[in-house]
């Protein structure tokens, strides 16, 4: 596990600099093997150093090497990041230099497994890095923070403690019967105690459905019947023409996306096409598309047009949407009235009126106006998310338990199992297949 090994971790392509990272046992050696200038087998702890890369008496690039030793660097590992001048032909050439006098490439994540088997960093540490790198907005970036920070394992790791400190009271009641001073088990406070951990991980959950919107992205779907003015949305809240607007029915038959900022939150934008009955072949699966993508949303703007009484269409829309969480818009407000209808905003997109009243709008059907990302109290991970699930239905069926008056050790299985599965979010039961698996998911160069 110790070889050595190096990748580039800077992106691929033309750059003022690039860095190249190593790690492993003998890195310093092999690296000073290809370096000509200062010793670095002579070099202290966290110091860089000038001079060239040189390959059989060639000099390939003028660099500064960081030298870094075991345990005070990232993978707690001895390391070494030469820092050489960007560009595709001489990147790679070092690393080619690199690969010939004794390292190994390094597989995508292996630096960031490296440093969680040596203890660096835990799981949660571990994942967060690359929730930093794929970070859309502020918001996401805070919470990819906290998990770097350690308060989101801090989070864990007190819950772990509690559901502990009962296991092994029920543990020295069993093992220990004879021993009188130790406090005898009693259903009722043992209730009391899982059912306030409990309490602890559904509010745990409960927060962290926003934090888990604002890591992955809100996918919000435009809907509506044709030249109601989706697509003319999309491109004024991307504020960009990336949809082709026109009068003609059916013009977008396919769905669009793009990105938007709003509130340090990601929506996900899909303009879908409109949905009517055609006897157009590709319009139909336009169509077919676009009801497909409403039920995979998280959120649904509802388009409906101030010009146009509410006709079949629409009542197909608003039925089909009715258990979403939507936002029912009422556009062309600029137009004779003709729609009764009820909306939720009213907008003339044409004139840019209710842009600012739609962005607050969806911040509020989200419950995301007041979210505090220094509130280290959720999760945003899924694999997190459905572990402390896992974890809280073993304690809920230890509750169960102890209604129906079960042995104490059987009671603690189920107690046990939810500590298995707090403890599986911070790596400390993970199998050596999920850690492979979880970490291929990185870049290379992590």
């Amino acid at each position: 596990m110790n070889e050595a090994i190096c990748a580039i971790c800077t992106p691929y392509g033309s750059a003022a600099i690039s860095i190249i990272r190593c790690s492993g046992d003998g890195c310093i050696d092999l690296v000073n093997n290809c370096f000509k200038g200062f010793n670095l087998n002579n070099a202290l702890p966290n110091s860089i150093h000038y001079g060239h890369i040189i390959d059989n008496n060639e000099i390939i690039d003028e660099v500064m090497v960081a030298v870094f030793k075991a345990p005070k660097s990232f993978t707690a590992e001895d390391s070494v990041e030469i820092n050489c001048h960007g560009g595709i032909y001489v990147t790679n050439r070092v690393l080619r230099t690199l690969l010939r006098n004794g390292f190994r490439m390094a597989e995508p994540g292996e630096f960031s497994k490296r440093a969680f088997l040596n203890g660096r960093i835990d799981l949660v540490q571990a994942e967060s890095i690359m929730d930093m790198v794929s970070a859309k907005n502020k918001l996401a970036l805070g919470i990819a923070n906290n998990g770097i920070s350690k308060k989101t394992s801090n989070m864990i790791t007190n819950l772990k403690q509690e559901v502990l400190d009962i296991l092994v009271d029920i543990e020295v009641n069993i093992d220990y019967p004879e021993y009188t001073d130790i406090p005898e088990i009693e259903y009722s406070n043992l209730n009391n105690r899982i059912s306030k951990i409990i309490n602890k991980m559904d509010d745990i959950l409960d927060k962290s459905s926003g934090g888990k919107l604002i890591r992955e992205g809100i996918k919000t779907v435009i809907v509506g019947k044709p030249n109601v003015g989706k697509s003319s949305l999309l491109n004024t809240l991307l504020d960009e023409e990336k949809a082709i607007v026109s009068d003609i029915e059916g013009t977008t038959r396919d769905y669009i996306e793009g990105f938007l900022n709003i509130g340090g939150i990601t929506l996900n934008l899909i303009d879908t096409a409109g949905i009517r009955t055609s006897i157009d072949e590709v319009e139909q699966i336009g169509v077919k598309r676009s009801l497909s993508k409403i039920d995979e949303a998280d959120l649904v703007l509802v388009l409906l047009d101030n010009s146009r009484k509410l006709n079949d269409l629409d009542l197909e829309i608003l039925e089909k949407t009715k258990n979403k969480k939507r936002i029912i818009i009422m556009n062309k407000i600029d137009l004779n009235k003709q729609n009764d209808y009820n909306a939720d905003i009213y907008m003339s997109i044409n004139d840019n009126k209710g842009i600012d009243a739609l962005e607050d709008k969806i911040l509020e059907i989200l419950n995301l106006n007041d979210f505090n990302v220094t509130d280290s109290n959720y999760l945003s991970n899924v694999r997190h998310i459905d572990l402390l699930e896992k974890a809280k239905d073993s304690l809920v069926e230890a509750i169960k338990g102890i209604n129906n008056m079960m042995e104490v050790d059987m009671i603690s299985i189920d107690i046990k199992n939810s500590l298995d599965y707090l403890g599986e979010i911070v790596g400390e039961s993970n199998t050596e297949l999920v850690i492979d698996r979880l970490f291929q998911r990185f870049c290379l160069g992590k």
